[in-house]
């Protein structure tokens, strides 16, 4: 069953990652059990706890959606061991007429070489001028004829060795072989036969006859063998019991991992005149094959966007992804789409309000710790209800879930905006965390967020995260940088800006005092810092 990703933005905060997982566990309850809720980046200290408080496991991180060889229908031939037989190779691509090769394996299922029918062909006219065997396994021989060993000595024998030679009927009085290490195929010919075993070759084959009596006792160290082939096609068959491991190499191999990106594929495969490609898992064990025509039409990843709109937001790839629905309370971006999708965009404060909802229309009660998980990231996202995206509904839903998951939303929100911002926290998560990146009107910007009921305190670092935010305005070459500071007790947030401060003086009617400004009542990025930006810029 191909899965189906559920996933908020980069750097999420609390109501992306539980909107994602809220929203796959709706729709896995509801029947579709392919959804699964998925994260872009790290987890939030906040975040963290308010899982660990509800018991949940973070969802799968996924860093990128593009296409990778694990989403093509590839094929799967079978995987052959390299001591078996070179004619089990050939019957396996007789089989199937799409199996141009067939790849070859040890013990611990890796990668040996690849087995063609151009191989096997190539190695049978060797054989025309240099028709001998090496320690070939007996098993091997006797598979390969559908043979029976005859007398003691073959039970001994563990390989067999020697010059393929054919007995013909023949005028002159010296026997076609010459030396004891000889594999002698001979029908009912009685004299040829005792002439052998006296001499004492290897091994021979005998063709749609009867082994005489004194023969048999008389044949030493003579491996014997009855086929019921003919000697033409035992003399044919025999060369088939080589095991494949032989013609083939494991050095210089052109193989792909099920997580190879398709792009990348391809330019080794336009280089390359290889029919069939191994593919290989995470420990080098041997899946499946891929040919050029798997490339044509790849299948693509499926995902459910949540929390967001926008493409600088979203999973690395999006673009090579089939998105199937969106469900956000951001503006409208500029995420495009193949087809009509399912797209629900709503004023709140949460993500999970919404979702919430959701589980009312389908007729379903979430569970007392998804409830609880729920009202939590409402709480989070609307700051205790004090951010001005906050509306009555976002309240009425919080009670309800809370009222599920009995507990006190208060408390719930004293938990989570007292937890603390470690002293010997870097920097970095601070900064990055709950960051995005817009680009509105030919500007390109990037807004932190941190929320916190000790902005002071955060401001005493203020020289490292302003150093940063040079590093980060000169990497991503943005116009401006913003961090909002928002402290819940002070209802507003404390702004550090680096670049365009005459652009924020503009938006905000405020004045930066090295780099800082105290903007009251303002604590929402998505619809105080956000729109009067777009504005500026039209």
């Amino acid at each position: 069953m191909e899965q189906i990703y559920v996933t908020g933005h980069r750097n999420p905060d609390t109501d992306s990652i539980v909107s994602a997982m809220a929203y796959a566990a709706l729709r896995n309850a509801t029947g579709d059990r392919q959804y699964v809720a998925a994260r872009l980046g790290h987890i939030s200290d906040e975040t963290r706890l308010i899982l660990n408080r509800f018991n949940f496991e973070p969802p799968v991180l996924i860093q990128s959606m593009r296409t990778q060889v694990q989403d093509l229908d590839y094929d799967v031939p079978p995987i052959l061991h390299e001591a078996v037989t070179v004619g089990r190779a050939w019957s396996a691509m007789e089989e199937d007429a799409h199996i141009s090769a067939v790849p070859i394996a040890d013990e611990e299922g890796r990668l040996r070489g690849m087995m063609t029918a151009g191989d096997i062909a190539a190695y049978d006219m060797r054989t025309i001028e240099a028709p001998r065997l090496e320690e070939v396994p007996l098993f091997n021989i006797l598979s390969v004829l559908e043979g029976q060993p005859l007398g003691e000595t073959a039970e001994v024998v563990n390989t067999i060795s020697g010059e393929v030679v054919l007995a013909l009927p023949q005028s002159s009085e010296l026997p076609p072989f010459r030396q004891k290490d000889t594999i002698l195929i001979c029908g009912n010919q009685p004299e040829m036969l005792r002439r052998a075993v006296e001499f004492g070759v290897a091994c021979v084959i005998l063709c749609q006859a009867e082994l005489p009596d004194d023969v048999r006792d008389g044949a030493g160290r003579t491996c014997i063998i009855s086929t019921p082939y003919d000697s033409y096609r035992t003399v044919r068959r025999i060369f088939q019991a080589i095991p494949v491991g032989r013609l083939t190499q494991p050095e210089g191999i052109t193989s792909f991992h099920l997580t190879d990106y398709i792009d990348d594929v391809q330019e080794v495969v336009l280089e390359s005149r290889y029919r069939s490609y191994p593919i290989l898992d995470s420990q080098e064990k041997v899946v499946g094959t891929i040919s050029r025509y798997h490339l044509i039409r790849p299948r693509r990843k499926k995902v459910v966007l949540v929390d967001h709109n926008e493409a600088a937001q979203s999973v690395p790839g999006l673009e090579e992804t089939d998105i199937l629905e969106i469900i956000d309370h951001h503006r409208l971006a500029d995420i495009q789409t193949k087809n009509p999708i399912y797209f629900r965009n709503e004023p709140v404060g949460s993500t999970c309000t919404i979702v919430a909802g959701m589980y009312q229309e389908r007729g379903l009660m979430p569970s007392p710790k998804l409830a609880g998980l729920m009202a939590a990231a409402i709480v989070s996202d609307t700051v205790m209800f004090k951010s001005p995206t906050c509306t009555e509904r976002d309240r009425r839903i919080a009670e309800r879930l809370a009222h599920i998951a009995d507990l006190s939303l208060e408390d719930l929100g004293r938990e989570i905006f007292s937890a603390s911002t470690p002293e010997d926290k870097p920097v970095e998560q601070l900064l990055f965390t709950d960051f995005k990146e817009f680009h509105i009107a030919g500007h390109d910007f990037g807004v932190g967020q941190i929320t916190c009921v000790d902005s002071e305190r955060q401001l005493r670092r203020k020289d490292e995260f302003l150093a940063l935010m040079e590093q980060a305005k000169a990497e991503h070459e943005y116009s401006m940088i913003l961090l909002m500071l928002t402290d819940v007790l002070l209802e507003g947030s404390k702004i550090l800006c680096v670049g365009g401060e005459d652009t924020f003086r503009q938006a905000f009617n405020t004045e930066l005092k090295e780099h800082e400004a105290f903007l009251p009542h303002v604590m929402s990025r998505k619809k105080q810092i956000i729109p009067m930006l777009s504005a500026l810029w039209g």
